[in-house]
């Protein structure tokens, strides 16, 4: 029984990879590196704490006072800067009590990894792809909304449609932002990846957040690009790592070829790799 040696191993085939990760740009190019990509990095975006953390302590104070019923945690940074205010103002003690009596919901892997650390057990789980649809949906399967105070931890952008929602579910809704993103110090990699994008230099764009594909149009209209950057996406596989990042993309006019299976970094470059050089024949 000869059997074969031939399983391809996923491979970009020395594609040019557009890579605007920030935080794990180096963890990613790497990984692009490994499938025979050649990486073009451009980090999109840095967090920044919010400079007043008023609306945060605000939070802190009122839920040490019992004023919530319900605490939406929609990401992991944002769960733990939270803990960061409330520790620099020596409140974390009561601030991990209170939440520990209050039903808490943690959007996905990320903050309820941040509230296991804390002993805190969720009121309920959502299932993958964690959306705010996903969010919402397990919310509905405990029951009615009607006049629950509802505490949302914001992350980068607010999410009108959540806050709506709840909203009309008879939720009173308290918006609580952490922190949000700002284009990263240094703009010039991003100018370069339009002009690259314009020109045709890149054959596929990996996005692992909607900022990202908000902040590279950002840039793009500050050079008046922004309908040639849209033309040269026409050429390019657009990689995404999940359905929130896939809504932002449609929001820009990109529609994205492929979506990881599962929303982590590792799957999506794999899957990139896999389906790249099919999907750019198709396109072009």
């Amino acid at each position: 029984m000869g059997f074969d040696h031939h399983v391809p191993t996923p491979s970009f085939d020395g594609l040019s990879v557009l890579v605007l990760e920030s935080r794990r740009s180096t963890e990613m190019a790497a990984l692009v590196t490994t499938y025979g990509g050649r990486p073009i990095v451009a980090p999109a975006l840095r967090e920044v704490p919010l400079e007043s953390n008023v609306e945060a302590l605000a939070f802190a104070d009122a839920l040490i006072g019992g004023a919530f019923d319900l605490v939406i945690l929609l990401t992991g940074v944002g769960t733990r800067a939270l803990l960061d205010v409330v520790h620099g103002a020596g409140k974390r003690d009561a601030f991990v009590a209170a939440l520990a009596t209050t039903k808490v919901v943690p959007r996905g892997p990320k903050p309820l990894g941040v509230l296991r650390e804390l002993n805190i057990t969720p009121w309920v789980t959502v299932l993958e792809p964690n959306t705010w649809r996903d969010l919402l949906a397990a919310i509905d399967r405990q029951g009615p909304l009607n006049g629950v105070n509802v505490a949302v931890q914001e992350y980068g952008v607010s999410n009108p449609e959540l806050v709506e929602a709840l909203h009309a579910r008879g939720a009173r809704v308290t918006s609580v932002p952490v922190y949000r993103w700002a284009l990263p110090a240094d703009v010039q990699p991003l100018r370069a990846a339009v002009t690259a994008a314009v020109r045709g230099e890149i054959d596929v764009a990996i996005f692992t957040t909607g900022t990202q594909v908000v902040h590279l149009f950002q840039v793009a209209a500050m050079m008046q690009q922004e309908d040639a950057l849209r033309a040269g996406f026409g050429r390019i596989v657009v990689a995404s790592i999940g359905p929130t990042t896939s809504e932002e993309l449609r929001q820009q006019q990109l529609a994205p070829d492929l979506e990881a299976s599962h929303p982590k970094m590792g799957f999506l470059v794999r899957e990139a790799a896999e389906q790249a050089a099919t999907l750019l024949r198709a396109k072009r």
